[in-house]
């Protein structure tokens, strides 16, 4: 934990407004008090082998950022065109270890987090999560240690990036107002180190959050010829039916690619 922390100067005037957009897979804009938050940016079509299926994000969608949380460096999370579009000129928190790597691409206003780790954000608390996930940019690329990000305003939205369940977690029960909560991926199966509905929902019940919004399914699958999901939209609708019995006190509120909701 840090002695005190860092801050990041306020941009512009500060409603007391919550509102967040779901931009898809892991991407979603913040909006809190007046400053605006995006994480984990992945905003084109294509990533490497996997093309967007879920509407592309309209020019105009994200607009002003103060700030880019960047939950770990796999390519379907830190995509460099996207963040060299955003972040040259903003502060950019990203992982332990990740610092090295983004600065050599372009990114020259990189603060590295761990967990517990807080930075003053315009008047919000962003504070650094455990997150249980591989540390390792594939095949050869860098390491760093996945985080996911606690964001304190006037409301505390918990972004968990990319992560299974994790004991810590536990941690944030009551804690939050909105928890983002991965619940799927972009393959017909997921390996370790994720969410899947049944385990996003354990995890709204270890939080208890007031609300939840499932994020990262449905945006992304292989290029042609691999076969494409033909249900894009199961694990959020199993999300919210596991979440309704095993957390029956948390609202769920599943957004489509694009939407906003506010609180």
């Amino acid at each position: 934990m840090l002695a005190g922390p860092e801050r990041i100067p306020a941009h512009g005037g500060r409603p007391a407004t919550t509102a967040i957009t779901w931009l898809g897979h892991a991407t979603v804009l913040l909006q809190i008090d007046g400053m605006r938050l995006l994480t984990d940016p992945v905003l084109r079509d294509r990533i490497g082998p996997l093309v967007r299926i879920a509407p592309p994000v309209r020019a105009d969608a994200v607009g002003h950022v103060d700030c880019v949380l960047l939950s770990h460096l796999h390519a379907d999370h830190a995509d460099l065109r996207a963040l060299r579009d955003l972040a040259t000129s903003i502060p950019l928190l990203a992982p332990c270890g990740a610092g090295e790597w983004l600065t050599r691409h372009g990114l020259p206003r990189v603060r590295e987090l761990r967990p517990g780790t807080e930075v003053d954000v315009g008047g919000l608390r962003v504070t650094a999560t455990p997150a249980a996930h591989a540390h390792r940019r594939r095949p050869l690329g860098p390491a760093a240690e996945p985080i996911g990000f606690v964001v304190r305003g006037s409301r505390a939205v918990y972004f968990a990036g990319d992560t299974d369940l994790f004991p810590a977690m536990a941690e944030l029960r009551g804690a939050v107002d909105v928890a983002l909560l991965p619940v799927w991926g972009w393959g017909s199966r997921l390996g370790p180190g994720h969410l899947d509905p049944e385990r996003a929902a354990v995890a709204a019940a270890v939080i208890e959050p007031a609300l939840a919004i499932p994020i990262h399914w449905g945006t992304f699958a292989l290029g042609r010829p691999a076969r494409r999901p033909v249900d894009t939209g199961w694990p959020a609708r199993e999300f919210a039916a596991l979440a309704s019995r095993f957390a029956p006190a948390v609202e769920v509120r599943v957004l489509g690619p694009g939407e906003r909701t506010e609180l």
